[in-house]
């Protein structure tokens, strides 16, 4: 019989091995759809406030151009949550609770780590990688320090997401949700206390968002060890198991490299947009900040994918690994359309709640033009990934995402791009290279499913 603590923290959970899908993927995601729109309302609040109350738009370029080389440098990192997140949710399904804890004490370990190094990198080596990009002179002073502030909190960051990824594992969205909501709460305080009144521009809100970080990983740890369930944290049970350590990196590794290679086809195109004066510079990163309304949307059915598939796969209920597929692509293919043509018609108006500079807002509209009616193809690409990810496949996804949107994007900006340097020929990189990307993770899916979803028990990559 569940004791009274068991059975609170049971209702946290979501077992994903049993009764209708669909229901249990909507409940799984909304909440993390509401958690990525407050993670997205931290840097909002950034660009929002800097934009209206700094001196110049060249404080609203340095914080707005700076986050294709903070993803370039966390996305490895960040993606080994990812794998603690496979791992630890395929452990759960299989009903493996000594081997879940190992891999979840391994987790918070490696992100504490992990949190200081990727910290002190970032921090020294700001200036040298941002000028590599071609930072402009009017910007590279005030991108420089938000990026030294912002690697500040890096532990923090880092302890906070492997702590959710956790959380996740299990089915739980609601409570990390909560956590972003406080601490999102405080950032947008702390920003209007610390650029209007304190004059402080970029510094300010770089401070606002280490804060923030730091509150949002202080709770998830508090909960973690607080917890009654199978996902208690113990401070002495922290410890790198080899085992758990290495299944955690054979996965997580490739995704973070994934992401990584995606940012670096970023930060070209962001060193192509730099090439153009600041105030393209500026709408460019607004519209980035909105449409990544889009994209987390769409990205919670990619971690919907990715966890459904991971539990089942473990349970061996490989014909609901097919379904979770199938629902995941056709959530995602709605939220797409719907919000990118939905957002695309309130551009003005959103872009100038950042900024209402007329040569700002005709910027950011060319940028969004080309990228909201085909954002759902991105999604799609993702939930690929995520149906991979969950039973095993992590190498395939990043050789294949290497190859489609990194590669590919490279290729155009040499050539098209370089042919007819115009935002709208740089921009068409995204669409083209999401399409095909998706179209080869789904050649690569029809063939391993196969094999690997045709038997009942797990197998290895």
């Amino acid at each position: 019989m569940l004791t009274l603590g068991r059975r609170r923290e049971k209702k946290h959970e979501i077992d994903m091995t049993e009764g209708p899908l669909l229901p249990k993927i909507l409940a799984f995601s909304g909440p993390l759809i509401l958690t990525g729109i407050l993670q997205l309302l931290y840097n909002a609040a950034d660009v929002i406030v800097v934009g209206n109350y700094a001196e110049s738009h060249t404080a609203l370029a340095a914080v707005s151009s700076t986050g294709s080389l903070i993803n370039l440098l966390v996305n490895v990192f960040m993606g080994l949550s990812v794998g603690a997140s496979v791992v630890i949710a395929r452990c759960y399904g299989a009903r493996d609770m000594i081997r879940m804890r190992k891999a979840e004490h391994t987790a918070i370990t490696m992100a504490l780590f992990m949190g200081i190094a990727v910290g002190l990198f970032g921090f020294f080596m700001a200036r040298p990688l941002l000028e590599m990009m071609g930072s402009p002179d009017d910007v590279i002073d005030g991108a420089t320090l938000y990026v030294k502030i912002y690697f500040i909190g890096m532990p923090a960051n880092m302890l906070y997401n492997f702590g959710a990824a956790t959380l996740r594992a299990v089915g739980d969205t609601k409570r990390p949700m909560v956590y972003l909501m406080i601490s999102g709460l405080i950032n947008v305080l702390l920003n209007l206390l610390l650029v209007i009144v304190f004059r402080m521009d970029v510094a300010g809100v770089a401070i606002a968002t280490v804060a923030s970080q730091v509150i949002s990983m202080t709770l998830v740890i508090i909960c973690l060890l607080r917890t009654r369930g199978v996902i208690q944290l113990n401070l002495q049970e922290c410890r790198i198991d080899r085992k758990s350590a290495k299944e955690i990196i054979r996965i997580g590794l490739p995704a973070g490299l994934q992401g990584s290679l995606f940012s670096i086809s970023n930060v070209l195109i962001q060193s192509a947009v730099n090439s153009f004066e600041s105030v393209v510079m500026a709408g460019n990163g607004v519209a980035m900040n909105i449409e990544g309304f889009v994209y987390t949307a769409m990205n919670a059915q990619h971690q919907a994918d990715m966890t459904f598939a991971s539990q089942n796969y473990g349970a061996g209920k490989t014909d609901r690994v097919k379904k979770v597929l199938w629902c995941c692509l056709g959530t995602v293919a709605v939220i797409g359309i719907g919000m990118g043509l939905l957002i695309r018609a309130f551009g003005p108006e959103l872009i100038g709640l950042y900024n209402s500079e007329p040569d700002v807002i005709a910027a950011g509209l060319k940028r969004m033009d080309i990228i909201l009616p085909t954002y759902f193809l991105c999604g799609m690409m993702d939930v690929m990934v995520g149906q991979l990810r969950g039973i095993g496949y992590s190498v395939m996804p990043m050789i294949v995402s290497l190859a489609g949107a990194c590669v590919l994007r490279i290729i155009w900006i040499m050539t098209v791009f370089a042919a007819n340097p115009t935002q709208e020929i740089l921009y068409m990189s995204y669409p083209i290279s999401w399409f095909a990307t998706f179209a080869a993770h789904m050649a690569c899916y029809l063939l391993v499913a196969r094999k690997k979803l045709g038997k009942g028990a797990p197998g290895k990559n």
